[in-house]
């Protein structure tokens, strides 16, 4: 009898990957200042930082160099990146060492556990899932991370005001992705509707300029948090 029983909702998809010297060496000198440890109990994000300020979660920041980039451009705001890829935490380490970045942070591990057990309710200015894995085959749709129970998540851990950022180089991954935000009543799309205009501070990837120049389209989707919140539709 084949195995029926529903796979819990993962963000990512683990894949091998090689490790360069330089991303070694960040892991072990750099990791144990920059990369918290996965934990059942909310973070007390003041004390991770060193002082109050609106913090912000990337999940899947690749081997990180637009995290970086945000990151350096916006000293005044912390920032978490969610990512279960060894090499891309090798890299942004060693991206973190060169930029004397000390408002970045990292997470090896499931962001949807992350968000469930490390992060509280109200606690986050703003989520970014920038080019998440887009599942190209039909049947795999359901394993894709933009679902209603997981924006709900996401919902009820942003602070007043708090954003969700989304973008996403796959036109079926983008409609289901402005469904999906536009049926939680929570949240507010920031153009009124449809997609919105690639914000100025959002960086250019290699990936996506790669991309662009074959003629590829990119959507972004920016929604925010209703005035007051409403519950996202299941």
């Amino acid at each position: 009898m084949p195995d029926t029983t529903p796979r819990p909702l993962r963000s990512f998809v683990l894949r091998a990957g090689r490790m360069g010297s330089g991303q070694q060496r960040a892991l072990s000198v750099l990791g144990p200042r920059y990369v918290l440890p996965y934990a059942t109990t909310a973070l007390d994000l003041a004390a991770v930082f060193n002082r109050a300020a609106p913090c912000v979660l990337e999940i899947g920041f690749g081997m990180g160099q637009a995290t970086a980039d945000v990151a350096a451009a916006q000293p005044g705001t912390d920032f978490i990146g969610v990512e279960v890829h060894v090499p891309g935490v090798g890299a942004l380490l060693k991206l973190i060492g060169e930029q004397d970045l000390h408002n970045l942070r990292i997470v090896q591990h499931d962001a949807v556990e992350v968000l469930t057990h490390m992060l509280a309710p109200g606690s986050l200015a703003g989520v970014h899932i920038w080019f998440p894995d887009p599942w190209h085959k039909k049947r795999h749709n359901k394993r894709r991370l933009l679902q209603p129970g997981f924006v709900e998540l996401l919902v009820s851990r942003l602070a007043p005001g708090g954003y969700v950022h989304c973008a996403t180089d796959w036109a079926p991954y983008a409609e289901q992705m402005l469904e999906v935000l536009s049926g939680c009543p929570a949240l507010v799309n920031s153009v009124g509707t449809g997609y919105a205009p690639r914000p100025a501070w959002r960086p250019l990837t290699k990936f996506e300029n790669r991309g662009l120049n074959l003629g590829h389209g990119v959507w972004d989707l920016v929604f925010r948090l209703s005035t007051p919140p409403g519950p996202c539709t299941p």
